[in-house]
């Protein structure tokens, strides 16, 4: 990833809701939600939510999937992972490379790719 898809990806998330959409989507996990799932948990309008949804799936952040009459969002966890890992690349590597190393929980861990 280089600096001007990170910007963009970070411009993306920099609105509130949408970072609300990504964080929900996060906690959702491969199972994702539904637009109206998302919608109840944002109460926010159709038409506002559908903005948010298509900037963040413009830039590939969140996938639509369609299952029957119900449209399903997912995290695209391999972007986001890229994202938090372009801001981890060059982590004290001037003063001490070994400081930085991301933090892994027991609930979600983060893997290397």
């Amino acid at each position: 990833m280089d600096i001007a898809a990170a910007a963009e990806l970070f411009s993306e998330i920099g609105h509130e809701k949408r970072l609300e959409i990504i964080r929900l989507l996060v906690r959702a996990g491969p199972e994702g939600l539904t637009v109206s799932e998302l919608k109840n948990r944002l109460l926010c309008p159709d038409s506002t939510l559908s903005h948010h949804i298509s900037k963040l799936c413009r830039v590939g952040m969140v996938q639509q999937i369609r299952s029957g009459r119900h449209l399903k969002c997912h995290a695209n966890y391999q972007i986001l992972n890229e994202l938090t890992d372009y801001l981890y690349q060059e982590c004290c590597i001037e003063s001490n490379p070994d400081c930085c190393e991301p933090k892994q929980t027991t609930k979600s861990k983060r893997t290397k790719k």
